[in-house]
């Protein structure tokens, strides 16, 4: 990996893809709207939720079946409980607008490509309709069919059995659901230029007005660091421009969170304590998460997971993949001695709320020594020896990446959502 790195360029408004106001405010009510999943349930919002940095405050989510937000949300209880926790953490949102984005999720398992001759890789293959806006409107609509994200168990209602026959077949069911809604047809028709009736709208149109809602809404280049690239020296504290030195030098940070984004978006290994179900293929025989390898059948790819974008990461806690790091400080440490944190680290780190059932799952792993050992030999990361004092100023930078218009967002949070169900 390349040492170090310059400065970068400052993120502009021409590095993001221009959307569709009309377009954006539809997506605002179809985010908060629990009418997109299968047991009508749980909407985007409940994992993605501004107020926890648009992402879910848990190391490991608590998808359909699930009550409540963040923290507090808890397993659910008799036959509506979850019969999983989500295996890898809920990612933020911030700037996935942006024109230089190719790959999505952590093992990569979305990105433009035309493997398919439908602009893109993904689980979906060649069933993957076509029109989407961006990379982020097809990949908003996977949470939708996922069974234990949004979609529901088996038999439990018209799109987990859809799912079940094909993953496309679920999709005009969560179109039809949203059309016949008058409001929603109507904003569908008075939104998009192609749609004169609301019998019109597919599961297309419905991914386009999220991901222009998510793509305006959480753009982030205001941010202190964003006016010290742009020429204000001042912009920044004595240690956050400390620790940007750090970031850019010695910490050897900016080797893989490079470019405006601060994410060259490609796969590293970092040896985090795993926990949780993992997320398994159908012929692993141990609840573990072998990451970018699942995607690409590459066994170099083993536990490599993508490089997260860091602007307002000081809002998006816990960190890593699964959420293994309550803090900053904690994750920054696990990138500087990666064997001295697995050693150190304990399950009363991870934020998982409480749901006994899984009491001998969430840990099974840590029983698999050899599972073990493969995970902790496969690093991309070597020590670097930093000084507490070190560790502190970056920990200031980084909070420096968190921008100023965070609490003034375009659109916010809606008063009410046209299927008339409750929003959290």
């Amino acid at each position: 990996m390349v040492q170090g790195g310059e400065y970068p360029a400052p993120l502009k408004a021409e590095d993001f893809l221009r959307f569709d106001q009309d377009q954006a405010a539809l997506g605002q009510l179809l985010f908060y709207d629990k009418i997109l999943s299968g047991n009508r349930n749980i909407a985007c919002s409940t994992c993605h939720h501004p107020d926890l940095g648009t992402g879910d405050g848990l190391s490991l989510g608590i998808g359909e079946g699930g009550i409540g937000l963040g923290l507090d949300r808890t397993a659910g209880k008799g036959e509506n409980r979850i019969r999983k926790r989500i295996p890898r953490n809920a990612p933020a949102l911030w700037n996935l607008g942006a024109r230089e984005i190719h790959t999505l999720f952590h093992d990569g398992r979305l990105s433009r490509a035309d493997t398919y001759e439908n602009e893109f890789n993904s689980p979906a293959e060649e069933w993957l309709p076509t029109g989407f806006n961006s990379i982020l409107a097809a990949q908003a609509v996977f949470p939708l069919v996922a069974q234990f994200e949004m979609a529901g168990n088996p038999k439990e209602n018209e799109i987990s059995g859809a799912v079940h026959d094909r993953i496309d077949a679920a999709w005009p069911i969560l179109a039809k659901r949203v059309r016949v809604i008058p409001e929603y047809g109507e904003r569908f028709v008075a939104a998009f230029d192609h749609i004169t009736e609301a019998e019109q709208v597919t599961i297309v149109d419905i991914a386009n007005a999220l991901a222009a809602f998510m793509a305006v809404e959480w753009q982030s280049n205001d941010s202190p660091f964003d006016q010290f690239l742009s020429g204000d020296a001042s912009a920044l504290t004595a240690a956050q421009t400390a620790g940007a030195e750090l970031f850019y030098g010695k910490g050897n940070c900016a080797s893989c969170h490079s470019g405006p984004l601060l994410s060259d978006q490609k796969f590293y290994a970092l040896g985090l304590p795993p926990f949780g179900p993992g997320r398994t293929r159908r012929f692993d025989p141990v609840a573990r998460d072998v990451g970018r390898m699942a995607e690409s059948d590459a066994l170099e790819d083993a536990y490599r997971f993508r490089t997260p974008m860091l602007r307002n990461v000081a809002l998006t806690a816990p960190y890593g993949h699964n959420g293994a790091y309550p803090d900053l400080d904690g994750i920054i440490r696990h990138h500087l001695d990666p064997s001295r944190s697995w050693a150190n680290w304990r399950p009363a780190m991870a934020a998982l709320p409480s749901a006994p059932w899984f009491r001998e799952i969430d840990f099974v792993i840590w029983q698999d020594q050899r599972e073990l050992q493969r995970q902790q030999q496969a690093l991309d990361i070597g020590k670097v020896d930093l000084s507490d004092k070190e560790v502190r100023v970056l920990v200031e930078f980084l909070g420096s990446l968190t921008g100023k218009s965070t609490l003034t967002p375009p659109f916010g949070e809606p008063d009410w959502v046209p299927s008339g169900l409750p929003i959290d």
